[in-house]
């Protein structure tokens, strides 16, 4: 599935949500959803940075698409990065570096999150980018070896 196709489908599940509860309740089923991660990626090397709980983002390429594990010790921010991740997983690095994440702005969600929670989120997106980048990178060394 497209990536804007996810956002768009995001966007309706959220549409008819009317308080920031709505939409809390709404992230941690999300991140309830999203599978475990293996704890060997539960290391320094895979934390997000600029977030205030415990985070991890990591990610594989495998047949040309993104695989994205992440969790944290926090239930919203876990939600955050499950529906994020619910977007970017299984999209080639190409497209996950190009990507327009409007979808995060459509829903309010960084209108209803605290100062810290919205530069957790941020962290989030970025963290992914990187990844994404360094996927892309990668590739095209393989590429010119």
């Amino acid at each position: 599935m497209d990536i804007n196709d996810i956002q768009d489908q995001i966007i309706d599940e959220f549409a008819s949500l009317e308080d920031r509860f709505e939409k809390y309740e709404l992230l941690i089923k999300h991140g309830m959803q999203m599978p475990a991660m293996d704890k060997k990626y539960k290391t320094d090397r895979y934390a997000v940075k600029g977030c205030q709980s415990r985070l991890w983002i990591a990610s594989e390429v495998i047949d040309g698409r993104m695989i994205f594990h992440a969790d944290s010790d926090s239930e919203i921010v876990r939600g955050m990065a499950a529906v994020v991740l619910k977007v970017v997983n299984n999209q080639s690095p190409d497209q996950v570096t190009k990507a327009d994440l409007y979808f995060i702005y459509e829903i309010g969600l960084r209108n209803h999150l605290s100062p810290v929670r919205a530069n957790g989120l941020a962290s989030i997106v970025k963290r992914i980018y990187e990844l994404a980048h360094y996927s892309v990178t990668q590739d095209q060394e393989r590429n010119f070896s």
